[in-house]
């Protein structure tokens, strides 16, 4: 028996650790050239496309009452991709600047290549990471997001995402009708701009100036600064460049998530600024297997934002009249989303439904739909 419970529990955790076999598939790319540094990109949303197709849904739940101590191999997976991708990166970075056979056309779709990792897979774990408790783990977060310069989003996540989500005053939900494109353009300065303002405001409220040390923005500035200057040590001004392109692709990658993951998606209005408590229905749900492999169940969001603190093995499936849930999974979804008229024919019937079966009550959603921009602070 015992025997049989530990096989079961490595069969449940194994999957998860899908993302780690990336890691040599972008050395072979690096190592082959050529047109094979298109492999990751198609691995990632063409390969896990199929797969989802092959291994379907999983609706199955975990206790969620399990302890950490239950837990230890899907923690583990989290700590351990931080070093992993630090190596690869910077390795990679010495490995393309250092060698004849690659083209600088190469270079370019290998560093695509890295930035898909460490976007899909990077900041992904960096969410994990952020919501514990634990200093080591959000440590090892914000070394995931320096290394993409993008730090500023823990404080935007845990600060403003969170605790506005689905209101005008979250950048980060896309609202009805907003194509991707001009969504990205919008939410790269408005969350910058969020965080630092609700870091500003946090210090306030202890009558401590911006400028306090214990604003995490200079850490942030710190890391990022760090993170550039070994790439120009690895692989000079050449290395900082393709530092650069992987930065850009991840926050690419992080940023077509977000604009999936709540499209359209709306808290009720309750009067004099307020709105009802974020439910299930406030996010989009996908129970695809395969890429909830890859992604460590980021497409049970639904979960997340009802029971954020929730690590990643204990995130619930909520059925579809507890939360909208999206026709495919992310891999999917991310490619739908940079075609506007597509994104708009498969999604927004699915809005437009979502409102008749949760608020049927509102007969004018105009100004849902006009609240493009932040409300002011009160």
């Amino acid at each position: 028996m015992i025997a049989s419970d530990s096989l079961s529990r490595w069969q449940a955790v194994l999957p998860f650790w899908v993302s780690f076999l990336l890691i040599p598939v972008i050395w072979l790319t690096a190592v082959a050239g050529g047109w094979w540094v298109l492999l990751v990109p198609l691995s990632t949303w063409w390969a896990f496309a199929v797969l989802d197709r092959l291994t379907g849904l999983n609706l199955e739940n975990a206790d969620p009452a399990t302890p950490d101590g239950g837990l230890k191999w899907y923690i583990l997976l989290t700590k351990a991709w931080a070093p992993v991708q630090f190596l690869t990166l910077f390795g990679l970075l010495w490995y393309a600047t250092h060698t004849d056979h690659l083209s600088v056309f190469s270079k370019i779709g290998l560093f695509f290549g890295m930035g898909v990792i460490s976007g899909t897979i990077g900041i992904n774990y960096s969410h994990e990471l952020m919501h514990q408790n634990g200093r080591s783990e959000r440590w090892l977060g914000d070394i995931l997001l320096a290394m993409v310069l993008y730090s500023h989003f823990r404080s935007e996540h845990l600060l403003v995402h969170h605790r506005y989500v689905g209101t005008p005053r979250d950048p980060v939900t896309a609202r009805y009708n907003e194509g991707f494109h001009r969504f990205y353009p919008r939410v790269l300065w408005q969350c910058l701009a969020s965080a630092f303002h609700a870091e500003r405001d946090k210090l306030a409220r202890k009558q401590r100036p911006w400028t306090d040390p214990a604003n995490p923005f200079w850490r942030y500035w710190a890391l990022q600064a760090g993170m550039l200057i070994l790439a120009f040590v690895v692989g000079g001004w050449s290395g900082v460049a393709l530092f650069l392109v992987q930065a850009g692709v991840a926050i690419w990658q992080l940023e077509l998530v977000n604009y999936v993951e709540h499209y359209g998606l709306t808290r009720k209005h309750l009067g004099d600024g307020k709105y009802e408590h974020v439910q299930p229905r406030h996010s989009w749900n996908a129970s695809q297997k395969a890429s909830n492999w890859l992604l460590i169940n980021l497409q049970r969001h639904s979960d997340h934002h009802y029971k954020p603190n929730r690590r990643f093995p204990l995130l619930q499936h909520h059925s579809e009249d507890a939360a909208p849930q999206l026709p495919y999974g992310y891999p999917v979804m991310t490619v739908a989303a940079m075609v506007p008229p597509l994104w708009r024919r498969v999604m927004n019937p699915r809005v437009r439904a979502w409102r008749r079966q949760y608020y049927p009550e509102v007969t004018d959603w105009k100004p849902y739909n006009r609240s493009l921009n932040p409300l002011p602070r009160s």
